[in-house]
């Protein structure tokens, strides 16, 4: 019996895109895991994870969707709405996708084989989430990992009193999702 890879709070990795969005940020975190698929790249290890969205995750979603619309904000969907994108070519693919394409609650930002960042803004705050993959290629730099991102720029009060509601249900989600990406490596 294998134990499962342990997810680890880290930084927000120096160098990447969603690094550069950090000046000025309100909120950040980032959680990293052993990469259990290196050969997969970040988006599609994103699409892989989303497809299997727990259900825990999907109701908080639906309580939250319900509740931000009382205040005038945006229903995001779920994390694993599907979205055709403009390709025309299949959700579940990577090499389908383009910056601009909506993947879930998301429209990506910046998209490279060991990096997407994805975004959702609106008029309490803008949010941007990164799945960034770095490949461990000497002894030193140890495994291959991943690293999940997320960056949030708050505009008024309202992003301030959201934030404070939601970080602990997005710690929670966000540690989850990387648990499930390590998982899905060793299935």
């Amino acid at each position: 019996m294998t134990t499962a890879p342990t997810v680890r709070e880290t930084q927000v990795p120096a160098g990447t895109a969603i690094h550069a969005s950090l000046p000025g940020a309100h909120f950040f975190d980032a959680y990293e895991v052993a990469d259990g698929q290196p050969s997969h790249t970040a988006l599609q290890a994103w699409l892989d994870v989303v497809a299997r969205t727990p259900r825990w995750t999907q109701m908080l979603m639906t309580v939250r969707n319900k509740l931000v619309r009382l205040v005038g904000l945006k229903d995001l969907g779920q994390l694993h709405d599907g979205y055709p994108p403009a390709s025309g070519r299949s959700l579940r693919e990577a090499s389908s996708y383009r910056v601009g394409d909506r993947v879930g609650i998301f429209r990506i930002r910046h998209l490279s084989d060991t990096e997407v960042v994805m975004g959702q803004d609106d008029r309490h705050l803008d949010v941007q989430v990164a799945l960034t993959k770095h490949s461990g290629r000497t002894e030193t730099s140890g495994p291959p990992t991943m690293v999940l991102s997320t960056v949030v720029h708050i505009h008024n009060t309202l992003g301030h009193v959201y934030m404070a509601v939601v970080t602990p249900f997005h710690r929670r989600i966000a540690r989850a999702m990387v648990q499930r990406l390590a998982d899905h490596g060793t299935h």
